[in-house]
């Protein structure tokens, strides 16, 4: 459970960090020069700048979390956790084209694993290489000791 709390302040602390809503004045460096170019970068105007949250729900418990957000431009997420560190949870969103995405996902001691429509998949496996597999599966090499003792005994 100290574990758990630990991560949940760590990701408090990391929202309060990336907020939008802290304010800070860079000093402009005067012997520093930015070249700015755009390459093929279509420029997107969109209504994202002026999204509000229309609702928003967190609740932390000592065996875990449950959180929601949905915005103004059609930006929503869901998640849930347990004591252990289980996440399950979604999250959606309009694409520049105004196709919905939708995003799932599990985080558990197998690491993260999303699903959704948009995410890339493998190519299949040739049959050559599959068959290889196969044959590999099916004939597992003799143990180190044994390879040693019949180059050496015959």
């Amino acid at each position: 459970m100290i574990v758990f709390q630990a991560v949940m302040i760590c990701v408090i602390l990391g929202m309060a960090h990336g907020s939008p809503l802290k304010s800070f004045t860079r000093q402009p460096v005067a012997h520093q020069r930015v070249a700015v170019a755009r390459v093929g970068v279509p420029l997107i105007k969109s209504d994202d700048v002026n999204a509000v949250v229309v609702s928003r729900s967190d609740d932390v418990r000592p065996d875990g979390f449950d959180t929601s957000l949905d915005t103004s431009n059609s930006i929503s997420s869901i998640a849930s956790g347990d004591a252990y560190g289980n996440i399950h949870g979604s999250f959606g969103w309009i694409s520049p084209e105004g196709k919905h995405i939708q995003i799932s996902y599990v985080a558990d001691e197998n690491g993260y694993q999303p699903q959704g429509d948009v995410l890339p998949t493998p190519p299949p496996v040739p049959i050559e290489i599959q068959r290889a597999l196969d044959y590999i599966a099916a004939h597992p090499p003799a143990p180190e000791g044994q390879i040693v003792r019949k180059a050496i005994f015959g």
